[in-house]
């Protein structure tokens, strides 16, 4: 199911943001991006979206902007104290030698360093338990745009059950024909083959006829239809993720659409059949979008 949805703040630190952006897909996949350093949030992202959602492809931004400096540059003074020492010992021997510059010494490894420790142990876990907070409101609004979607779909899915049922009920109508009409051709068929049709036993006429009826005969197909409308109708009345259940009555549709098609001798019932398999695989699509 497709939805997006965003959620934004700020501490005394940084300002913060999350994103998160859903379309079809027929499993959970979830990938995350979020800036260095913000490794734990990865599994618990992951283990949250995956209580909250059975479907889809999840993506998941994780934007920080440090309004606060993250590291200054402090000045090694036991290390500076080396250098001076160790520039005084060169003059001493070269005494023409240049005395080294600020900005020389300055550059020197390790007499300026990066600190890294202006936030203390409560600021961080302050500031992630505010970016937790934050992706449970984003996947909560995520959710009810999926369902909201998913309400939607639900009038869709219903409408393309009407239709199937309706397409199932004339090829009840159609098939209930189908005995006669065979009996009918076969006794044409044997006309043409004999000059005098009375020739051919009407016993064995029978048992061809009842053979190639027994072949024809859709009605089981079309009872598994009606069942399987139902169960579709049940699930669609859930409040549960009912999508990959959905996708397994699919396929059952499907199943009795190709043999109905495949046992049908009539033009108009295969007409039918070709048309429940066209509305079948339309209520398929449709069932990826859903939950």
């Amino acid at each position: 199911m497709t939805g997006f949805a965003r959620a934004e703040g700020a501490t005394d630190q940084c300002t913060w943001g999350w994103e998160a952006k859903s379309v079809n897909g027929k499993g959970l996949d979830v990938r995350l991006r979020y800036p260095r350093g913000f490794d734990f949030i990865d599994s618990i992202a992951r283990d949250q979206v995956a209580k909250q959602f059975k479907r889809g492809n999840v993506q998941l931004n994780l934007d920080i902007n440090w309004t606060k400096p993250q590291s200054i540059m402090v000045l090694n003074e036991d290390v500076l104290d080396q250098v001076i020492a160790a520039a005084k010992t060169v003059q001493d021997k070269i005494p023409n030698a240049q005395p080294p510059s600020v900005d020389g010494v300055l550059a020197l490894r390790g007499v300026l360093e990066q600190s890294e420790d202006l936030f203390s142990t409560e600021d961080i876990e302050a500031l992630e338990s505010v970016l937790l907070d934050g992706l449970a409101q984003l996947l909560e609004q995520l959710a009810e745009g999926r369902d909201a979607e998913g309400a939607r779909m639900g009038g869709v899915l219903h409408d393309q059950l009407a239709v199937i049922e309706s397409l199932s009920e004339e090829a009840a109508t159609l098939a209930a024909l189908q005995p006669d009409a065979i009996r009918k051709r076969l006794a044409d068929q044997v006309a043409q083959l004999v000059e005098d049709a009375d020739v051919i036993d009407p016993e064995r006429l029978a048992q061809e006829a009842a053979i190639v009826m027994t072949k024809a005969d859709v009605r089981e197909e079309l009872d598994r239809l009606t069942a399987h409308i139902e169960a579709a109708r049940d699930l669609l009345g859930q409040e549960e993720p009912v999508g990959r259940r959905l996708d397994f009555l699919c396929q059952e549709f499907n199943r009795e659409a190709n043999t109905l098609c495949s046992k049908s001798s009539d033009t108009e019932l295969t007409r039918v059949g070709l048309e429940l398999k066209a509305v079948i695989e339309q209520f398929r699509e449709q069932v990826q979008n859903i939950e």
